[in-house]
């Protein structure tokens, strides 16, 4: 068998590294940073503790990158929006429906975590400050502006209804991620009934 070259041991590690992280994102979704172990992490991306520390010096340091890119990729969501055709609800409509994925609910949920769990990374707790909800009020607040000219979103104070908006989808994205078998995920156009008009 040939030796691989400089290219797939480069794609390997790349794939590697996603498969740590995403079950990084699974075990720390649920269990928080101080009850998440690197054992835990590892046997869920079926590798080695091992191997999990060539990629990941800490627990600590995995989380911060997680929550890096999870922000990071939410801001770059919520920007997007303007980028969408149609109108400021059909936008809204859109971002809801993405925010409210199956597949976004475990980034939502370590968010969650990185503003409520104890033990966080120093460095975790300055991304916060950096993405605070204020941060996701005013890249949301000229579609919402428009929105409310169009007659399209309820009236009032445009911040205070993005931030009930979010608040919500943050909400409900918990309570989804944490599995209640009992829980019914609200359809998306129930939801847009909160900011439209009566």
């Amino acid at each position: 068998m040939a030796p691989l070259n400089d290219e797939q041991l480069v794609q390997i590690r790349d794939e590697r590294r996603e498969q740590i992280k995403a079950a990084a994102i699974q075990v720390f979704a649920r269990k928080g940073i101080l009850s998440a172990k690197m054992s835990m992490i590892a046997e869920t991306a079926g590798i080695s503790s091992g191997l999990l520390y060539h990629y990941f010096k800490s627990k600590e340091e995995l989380f911060t990158t997680l929550v890096q890119e999870a922000m990071s990729e939410t801001e770059v969501a919520i920007r997007s929006i303007y980028e969408l055709p149609g109108t400021p609800i059909q936008k809204i409509r859109v971002l809801t429906t993405e925010m409210l994925d199956e597949g976004g609910a475990p980034y939502f949920m370590l968010i969650h975590q990185a503003r409520t769990s104890d033990g966080v990374p120093e460095q975790v707790k300055q991304l916060l400050e950096q993405y605070s909800m204020e941060m996701y009020i005013d890249a949301l607040l000229p579609i919402f502006q428009e929105g409310q000219q169009a007659g399209e979103l309820r009236a009032g104070d445009p911040g205070e209804l993005i931030a009930c908006y979010l608040t919500i989808l943050s909400g409900i994205m918990v309570i989804h991620s944490n599995g209640g078998e009992d829980y019914r995920m609200p359809k998306v156009d129930m939801l847009l009934r909160l900011i439209s008009p009566l």
